[in-house]
């Protein structure tokens, strides 16, 4: 399996895995302040979608209508969780069908505020995408695991017996 589609199967692991947890938080707990960068788990987790977006239009060339990135793109969990599924599946998609040449492909972009433009490489963006997610992913997870939740492991070696990818020996 190539890297790019087994790190879009892996991210869709891990957000099926987090959204189950999260999904038991009551409503009072889901929106409360914790001190994370974008301050509550409902908004994380919609700037997580919102930078995915933002990253895929960048790699696609389109343009998915990202405005900011603290931008609220579904106010409650139950859309928010759908729309985080079909956005996982859609990558999928979109990396299965990719052929190698455009992973190497450079990209020309401009910062939401259009006042820095950048050219990278698609397999750059593609990683930084990956990362940040693994980022506000973690913020979410130190959260809950103050508040006493048990969490599962979600590293990458959980995931890949799975997929038949490695196996457990021991």
């Amino acid at each position: 399996m190539r890297h790019f589609s087994l790190m879009a199967r892996f991210n869709q692991w891990v957000n099926r895995q987090l959204y189950d947890k999260v999904a038991t938080l009551d409503d009072e707990a889901y929106r409360a302040d914790t001190g994370i960068f974008f301050r509550t788990i409902h908004h994380t987790l919609n700037h997580l979608l919102v930078v995915d977006r933002l990253w895929i239009g960048r790699v696609t060339g389109s343009d998915r209508g990202i405005s900011s990135l603290d931008q609220i793109l579904f106010e409650d969990f139950t859309s928010l969780r759908a729309a985080r599924e079909a956005e996982d599946r859609g990558l999928i998609a979109l990396l299965d069908e990719m052929p190698d040449d455009r992973i190497e492909a450079l990209v020309r972009f401009s910062t939401i505020k259009r006042d820095r433009h950048f050219e990278a490489r698609v397999r750059d963006l593609l990683s930084g995408m990956f990362n940040h997610q693994t980022h506000h992913r973690g913020q979410i997870y130190a959260v809950m695991q103050q508040r006493g939740m048990d969490l599962p492991d979600v590293d990458l070696p959980f995931f890949l017996p799975e997929i038949g990818e490695a196996r457990v020996i021991a």
